[in-house]
């Protein structure tokens, strides 16, 4: 036996136990959802589904409720991506300043909301915002001296009050990545705009946001994805898509179709839709903004 070929043995035996987890846990379930999407299974079908081509995928498109759905998913991400980015890039523009006293002890208080466990903080939201006894209520009565609000029983104001609970969630990551991005930046850049009397505005236009743009394009496309496929939070706040299923994103409604319905297939196909959707989004993002190219 050849020293080369038991260089190749010794590699293919530390790789194994790593690729068998990820064909049991990730491209088996993959394909066997790709195979139900093709197939009639549902509550009647469990064991006996059989293929019946694309007819799930033209189900999928011509039920109404999948584009509605699908617009309310879209100003669900948009929404929760815009205030993720705009708080973090803030926060840590402000934490990046010398003259910030304790920042070390601010970045950890910042970023609590993203350390901690999703369904813990979603929960704790549910509780925050009931009608009669939630801290949200409580504020707007007793500070700020407005009615109370039905946050989890009117469908608009549910729809925003899971938008709130997962923007406080999900600033505190677009933070740490923005914190990075900015610790190199060389301070030069700075010293020379402000020696040409530039202003802080200016610097930020035409030096942070450039230099953190390869850096940001990554996490804002990982954001979309996750954002869009968050089903912790929407389930949990809105307490499964209440009211009246007004609050559910597509990939909620997945998980609605699948275990509620029994439409094993119909939630294949559409689960199906969304790969395609954020995959093909994923995609064309990154090669329109261009995030791989030097700054420099």
């Amino acid at each position: 036996m050849s020293e080369h070929f038991r260089t190749k043995l010794f590699i293919a035996v530390l790789i194994a136990p790593a690729l068998i987890v990820v064909i049991a846990v990730v491209a088996f379930p993959f394909l066997y959802n790709v195979a139900l999407a093709f197939s009639n299974a549902n509550i009647y079908h469990i064991r006996d589904w059989r293929f019946i081509g694309i007819g799930q995928f033209l189900s999928v498109v011509r039920e109404q409720l999948f584009w509605s759905i699908l617009l309310k998913t879209v100003i669900w991400t948009a929404a929760n991506i815009f205030f993720h980015v705009t708080i973090g890039v803030f926060l840590a523009v402000v934490l990046h300043q010398r003259f910030i006293r304790g920042r070390s002890i601010w970045r950890l208080l910042l970023i609590l909301p993203w350390a901690l466990p999703q369904y813990i903080t979603a929960l704790t939201w549910r509780g925050m915002f009931n009608y009669e006894f939630g801290a949200v209520n409580l504020l707007l009565v007793k500070y700020l001296h407005l009615s109370p609000i039905q946050w989890l029983t009117s469908p608009f104001e549910a729809f925003v009050a899971v938008i709130i609970a997962n923007v406080w969630l999900g600033f505190p990551f677009m933070m740490v990545i923005a914190l990075g991005g900015l610790q190199s930046i060389p301070q030069d850049l700075y010293h020379a705009a402000e020696v040409d009397g530039a202003s802080q505005w200016f610097q930020f236009w035409n030096i942070t946001a450039p230099l953190l743009k390869p850096v940001m394009i990554p996490a804002i496309t990982l954001g979309i994805v996750w954002t869009f496929n968050n089903i912790n939070v929407v389930w949990l706040v809105s307490n499964g898509g209440e009211p009246a299923d007004s609050t559910h994103i597509l990939v909620s409604y997945v998980y609605k179709a699948a275990f509620n319905f029994y439409r094993f297939g119909w939630a294949a196909a559409l689960s199906v839709v969304i790969f395609v959707i954020l995959f093909t989004f994923s995609q064309v993002f990154l090669k329109r903004t261009r995030a791989a190219e030097t700054v420099y």
